[in-house]
């Protein structure tokens, strides 16, 4: 797959997640999961290893906006983080948070609600959510000759930062990515595209991986698959999957120059049975449903996944609360 627009070059790597034992797509437990990503994170990541080994401190910032059910892909799978996690300890003795931001709900709730928690435990990793009372440094920077102010959570400044987006759609069409899953850590904004370029030049990610395990559009598709690269580049190659080219993206039109070329390079065990088009195929188009019209592939998750946790249902189930 490459997206020729003839210009400045831009790689980004995929490989296929282990689906064998995914019935039906999904696995409910979360250390299969886990144990699905080893070879796929070692084929993606060998490139950024060196970086990552000798980093002393390391955010991972997933998209964790909402509370929706991690088998919906409309959020980051709690199991790949942990994977990412355990192989970085693998590899080097940083100390790791994990750090994330909500829309309309409080984002430590929201990553109790998707397992973060039960997830870390097993590492020497924590889960930090942005809030108001987050310490943050304000920066400006220069977005199509335009100054562009983001207040950066000031600990993202002091570390090496791994943005993890999921595959999906804004409620605007957009493709949510990793430079809009980093402008989320900063206050809202009159120019979201203008800002997420800006956020994701302050916060300057060493790498971005793009969870299209289970990726939404229009519907949840089980594409067992990660992507990881620059950030801009991976999130053009999203907006390719999900139908969107650079020049209907703002956000990617700013970040990227003028004939940008992006390629995509199939890696790991399964490399040459990755049938990248076909993903595009399949999530080409999709949007979220009309705000009120949740689609029921949703709502019947969570209720499933409420009731074998003993929870409450999430509030987007009882009519409360933004999702974006």
């Amino acid at each position: 797959m490459s997206a020729d627009h003839g210009g400045s070059h831009g790689h980004v790597r995929v490989a296929a997640v282990d689906a064998g034992d995914r019935t039906g797509g999904w696995l409910p437990d979360v250390d299969a999961r886990m144990a699905t990503f080893e070879s796929s994170l070692s084929a993606i990541l060998e490139p950024s290893i060196t970086v990552i080994e000798n980093a002393d401190r390391i955010a991972v910032v997933p998209d964790v906006h909402y509370p929706f059910h991690p088998s919906t892909g409309m959020v980051t799978d709690p199991a790949l983080v942990g994977a990412l996690v355990s192989h970085i300890e693998r590899r080097g003795d940083a100390e790791i948070d994990v750090v994330g931001a909500g829309t309309g709900i409080d984002a430590d709730r929201t990553a109790a609600y998707l397992g973060y928690p039960a997830v870390l435990e097993r590492f020497e990793a924590t889960f930090s959510g942005i809030d108001d009372e987050t310490s943050r440094t304000r920066v400006v920077r220069s977005v199509d000759d335009r100054s562009v102010p983001f207040a950066v959570p000031t600990d993202l400044l002091e570390r090496t930062v791994v943005v993890v987006p999921t595959l999906r759609p804004t409620e605007s069409g957009a493709v949510a990515g990793g430079m809009r899953t980093l402008a989320a850590l900063g206050d809202e904004t009159d120019d979201p595209d203008a800002t997420a370029v800006a956020a994701a030049d302050i916060v300057d990610p060493a790498l971005s991986i793009l969870d299209a395990t289970t990726a939404y559009g229009g519907t949840p598709h089980a594409a067992n698959a990660i992507f990881a690269g620059p950030t801009a580049p991976t999130d053009a190659v999203a907006a390719s999957l999900l139908g969107r080219s650079i020049d209907e993206e703002p956000a990617l039109s700013l970040a990227l120059e003028d004939g940008a070329r992006i390629d995509v390079e199939r890696v790991g065990p399964e490399a040459r049975t990755l049938d990248v088009e076909a993903i595009g195929d399949r999530l080409s188009g999709g949007e979220l449903p009309p705000d009120g019209d949740m689609h029921p592939v949703v709502t019947a998750a969570y209720r499933l996944y409420a009731a074998a946790g003993r929870d409450a249902v999430p509030p987007q189930l009882e009519g409360k609360g933004d999702a974006d």
